[in-house]
């Protein structure tokens, strides 16, 4: 955890599965299909849900009881993958009121960004999908650093790309790994509820600055504690 900074902020970035869009619905779709072929009932949203933020392996361990290694578990693996891929943003969405608080950012030309541990190949398509694209000033990808979350290192490229003063970044996530790197970063840190949490973590071990459960919370963080205006005004009038 860093000393809270207060006052003007110059960028939000945000992780993106489970914390900016839940992309949950489209890997309960593409599971239950694999288990389908399989003739295998499906699973229950939550149970999927709760493992996509763990990634593809996880979900093919918790569908197929397999773990990485044994036999079949490499040819599931990329079956799941090229399901996704086909169709990645077919019930994937922001979620509810993040649209509107990231036109309160792009109001006030506050450069808002993406740092995830969701590989380029699967990212740009999601975020063409959802016309999101051209909105954001910054994707890093794992793909482009060394070192993933929880390290540092994809932080603070996004920070350097938009000329942004890390101290003066808030990073948003759902999961441990994203706080740790935030703090590492020196981003304030602002851990969400709503995200991929497995079931008896606790949001608040992970040493976040701040922790949210809406994003009507986390718009008033952002006006009454970083300056940002809310919507309809203007910061400079």
């Amino acid at each position: 955890m860093n000393s809270v900074s207060t006052g003007p902020i110059e960028a939000v970035l945000f992780d993106l599965d489970g914390t900016l869009i839940d992309t949950a619905p489209d890997f309960v779709r593409v599971v239950n299909l694999l288990r389908q072929e399989d003739n295998l009932p499906p699973l229950a949203a939550p149970l999927v849900r709760a493992q996509v933020s763990n990634g593809a392996r996880a979900l093919i361990t918790l569908a197929f009881d397999l773990k990485e290694g044994e036999a079949g578990f490499t040819e599931k693996l990329q079956q799941l993958l090229d399901l996704y891929l086909s169709n990645l943003a077919e019930e994937s969405s922001l979620f509810d009121g993040l649209d509107e608080l990231l036109h309160v950012l792009e109001q006030q030309n506050i450069p808002w960004g993406i740092v995830t541990n969701k590989p380029r190949l699967y990212t740009e398509p999601l975020l063409e999908g959802l016309n999101l694209a051209e909105r954001c000033s910054i994707v890093i990808c794992p793909d482009d650093v060394t070192h993933k979350k929880p390290h540092p290192e994809p932080l603070l490229m996004a920070c350097k790309a938009i000329n942004a003063n890390p101290n003066k970044t808030l990073y948003v996530g759902d999961h441990i790994r994203d706080i740790a790197s935030g703090n590492s970063a020196k981003n304030s840190t602002i851990a969400v509820s709503w995200g991929y949490i497995d079931e008896g973590e606790d949001v608040n071990l992970w040493n976040a600055d701040h922790i949210i459960h809406t994003s009507e919370e986390l718009l008033q963080l952002l006006v009454n504690t970083y300056n940002v205006c809310p919507a309809g005004e203007n910061k400079h009038a």
